[in-house]
């Protein structure tokens, strides 16, 4: 399943502030983590994730520090913040609402959600 550019980009905020809420952390582990968590349905690149961070940080969402790993590599990590906090759970009711509504709309549009599993194979005809 392919998850759209407008919806990837709309759920980045929640998503990496879950995720530092959890422990601060930096990128690899963060794009690691949102694999893991949306069971491979997500895979975010550096090129998605790094400008979103970023803008976190702007805004105050997250706050940036340097550490050198065992390995001696630089890694910067990224702390929420209280405000980052405060966003997160305002984040979590909005999202909340959005999937009660479009709950609620499939079911009393009775709108069916095709199955897009591989479907079982059809026994052929005697004599086929």
């Amino acid at each position: 399943m392919e998850i759209s550019k407008d919806l990837m980009a709309a759920s980045s905020t929640p998503i990496v502030l879950a995720i530092v809420a959890e422990a601060d952390s930096y990128g690899y582990a963060i794009l690691q983590r949102v694999r893991e968590l949306s069971g491979g349905h997500i895979e975010w690149t550096d090129g998605m994730l790094y400008p979103v961070l970023h803008r976190l940080e702007r805004l105050g969402l997250v706050d940036a520090r340097w550490e050198v790993a065992e390995t001696g590599r630089r890694r910067k990590y990224y702390r929420i913040t209280p405000a980052g906090r405060a966003q997160l759970a305002e984040e979590r009711r909005q999202w909340q609402a959005v999937d009660a509504t479009l709950r609620g709309i499939w079911q009393a549009l009775a709108i069916a959600v095709p199955d897009t599993r591989t479907p079982a194979a059809t026994p052929l005809p005697q004599g086929a």
